[in-house]
């Protein structure tokens, strides 16, 4: 009787031996998108030796040594080494994949290398093409390879459906932006529009007698303006200046300097009470003229602030600095 011949050929790996582990085969496959593991190296759609063994089943040492055993079938175009840079940036883009989510293929994790654990692999990995892979299956000869093959090609055939999908999601966000640029440009054009037809705050501003309301908007307008102080040097002052100045921004700091009136400290008191605090400063002596500083410029006035337009009055802007001012009221 001739003895059988239990050795098995030496370029064929045998994927799958029983049903169990045909079982753990098919988990592996329904785990994985099998398109996340396709990366585009040298320009090129490609799989590394370590997903491809994890998707066959087989230890990726096995896997290197059958394809070494048949390398004449694995042209430099069919498959080749990374570089030491290319399995840098490959390694850096894959590292933190988690490529076992569910709790049946945990007791894989032990048997099967994985580009999530890449401690594991101590060489620089060999890049299979899709002629590469294809020709895998006449090396790993087995119903799993073929049908691993079959998966993995429908999976290449994906990938341009997916890159065309994801260019025109690109052209829709481009054409979105391009809309809001000219939306933008648009209403930039029509503030720019607003603002030089819009009254400008001029150094020096004449009111003729009368116009009350156009001086006090004028006075507004720089109140509105200031950034750090304001400051109001007027013989005369009442409520109504309590309330000009109310209108300035948050963080502006008001002072008054001006003659001991003792209505206008009753207002203020009040005043302060419920509202933001505008300083008082007694004036040592009576001064002829009254000026309005606005952060570091000095406006020179024509008239109180209280009777701004009821005489012809102007307002002019000074060369001098606001601590000259300041200096001089001591």
């Amino acid at each position: 009787m001739a003895k059988k011949n239990s050795k098995k050929k030496s370029d064929e790996i045998e994927v799958v031996t029983n049903c169990e582990n045909r079982f753990e085969a098919d988990i592996i496959l329904n785990q994985y998108d099998i398109a996340s593991l396709i990366h585009t190296i040298r320009g090129q759609q490609m799989m590394i030796d370590v997903d491809l063994a994890m998707l066959y089943g087989v230890d990726n040492k096995r896997l290197k040594e059958q394809v070494r055993r048949n390398i004449h079938r694995f042209p430099e175009d069919f498959m080749f080494q990374l570089a030491d840079e290319e399995w840098h940036i490959l390694r850096s883009q894959i590292a933190s994949a988690n490529l076992f989510e569910k709790e049946e293929v945990t007791s894989l994790r032990s048997q099967i290398a994985t580009t999530k654990d890449l401690s594991k692999v101590r060489t620089n990995p060999y890049a299979f093409t899709r002629n590469g892979i294809a020709m895998l299956s006449s090396v790993l000869r087995s119903e799993t390879a073929v049908e691993v093959n079959i998966r993995i090609m429908r999976a290449f055939t994906s990938i341009p459906q997916i890159v065309n999908h994801n260019a025109l999601m690109m052209q829709r966000i481009f054409n979105i932006e391009q809309h809001q640029m000219e939306t933008d440009e648009k209403v930039n054009r029509i503030l720019n529009t607003i603002e030089e037809r819009s009254p400008k705050l001029l150094p020096e501003q004449i009111f003729a007698t009368g116009c009350v309301w156009d001086a006090w908007t004028y006075v507004s307008d720089l109140i509105r303006s200031a950034k750090q102080r304001i400051v109001l040097i007027d013989n005369f002052v009442d409520d109504r200046v309590l309330s000009l100045l109310d209108k300035r921004a948050d963080g502006v700091e008001a002072t008054i300097h001006s003659r001991y009136y003792e209505s206008f400290l009753t207002d203020l008191k009040k005043h302060n009470e419920q509202y933001r605090e505008i300083k008082f400063v007694q004036l040592p002596q009576k001064n002829h003229d009254r000026f309005l500083i606005i952060d570091n410029d000095v406006y020179l006035l024509g008239a109180s602030v209280k009777d701004m337009g009821v005489g012809m009055c102007a307002v002019t802007k000074m060369q001098v600095s606001p601590e000259t001012v300041l200096q001089l009221l001591r």
